[in-house]
């Protein structure tokens, strides 16, 4: 029998790399549940059923009870959730009871996508932004079905992922393929002040490995899954090597968080790529993708 795995926002950066991961296996049927939000179609990979439709409607679109939810479907974005609180609430904290009551109901094992928001600034983080907030609060409700009703469950924390299929433009760019973009096009590299603010950045390749080792052998909260070299955005923009340009501070922007990584590395996992030895690569390739 194969098994049943649905991964919301499978579409998206992360989780079509995972995805494409858990087609490989042919023990397993693998569903995608994404509104394109953030996610696109040039993302599907073979061997994957695509699923449109809103993590709060997935009672109504899912009709098969899944071994394994990995819930990344939620808004991902710091600093742009204090003027989409809307869409936020809607995504992490409408969607997210969604998906546990039908973890409810299937008896579907749950991996979250935690934040590692929860941990910047000694823990001042999760109150920083809306993200962060929602994001914190939903791995105690998580934690709470599992107890009020034995839901399965397993809690991850990512550490500023990096690498192909990252949103390289608009609102919702993250840094790394940011940063290569403006290189490409000969621009400035823009900082939010004060740019000491130190992040771990993580290759998704060592994402998805974790996430499927927690997926088949964890249990329970705080699965951190993060390089523990850490940089400044400073150090980064150095590392590309461009002009840069500072910002103003904007609210949300944590300076660090702590990285939690030992019950994932005791299941067998220790990250394998380097941030440095990515933008070199890059680097040589005239800052295109690797």
């Amino acid at each position: 029998m194969q098994r049943k795995i649905l991964v919301t926002g499978g579409a998206g950066f992360i989780g079509s790399h995972l995805c494409e991961r858990l087609a490989e296996d042919s023990n397993n049927q693998v569903f995608s549940l994404d509104n394109y939000f953030t996610g696109s179609i040039s993302n599907h990979v073979s061997d994957v059923t695509y699923i449109r439709g809103d993590t709060i409607n997935v009672e109504n679109l899912v009709n098969f009870s899944p071994d394994i939810i990995y819930h990344l479907g939620e808004y991902g974005r710091v600093e742009q959730s204090f003027e989409d609180i809307k869409k936020v609430w809607a995504c992490n904290k409408n969607g997210t009871f969604a998906i546990l009551e039908f973890a409810r109901i299937t008896g579907s094992k749950i991996v979250y996508a935690g934040s590692s928001t929860k941990f910047g600034d000694g823990g001042l983080g999760r109150n920083s932004s809306p993200y962060a907030w929602t994001k914190a609060s939903n791995t105690e409700l998580i934690v709470n079905y599992g107890n009020w009703y034995n839901i399965p469950y397993a809690i991850t924390y990512f550490y500023n992922v990096y690498g192909p299929r990252e949103i390289k433009s608009g609102k919702y760019a993250t840094l790394i393929a940011l940063f290569k973009e403006k290189m490409k096009n000969a621009e400035s590299l823009t900082i939010v002040s004060p740019g000491n603010q130190k992040r771990n950045f993580t290759y998704i390749d060592d994402i998805i490995d974790a996430l499927i080792l927690i997926g088949e052998h964890g249990s329970g909260d705080e699965f951190g899954i993060g390089s523990e070299e850490s940089y400044s955005i400073l150090d980064v923009a150095k590392m590309f090597g461009g002009d840069i340009e500072m910002l103003p501070e904007r609210r949300g922007n944590r300076m660090n968080a702590e990285v939690m990584t030992e019950k994932t590395k005791l299941l067998g996992w220790l990250p394998k790529h380097n941030l440095s030895e990515y933008i070199n690569n890059l680097k040589n390739n005239n800052w295109n993708d690797l």
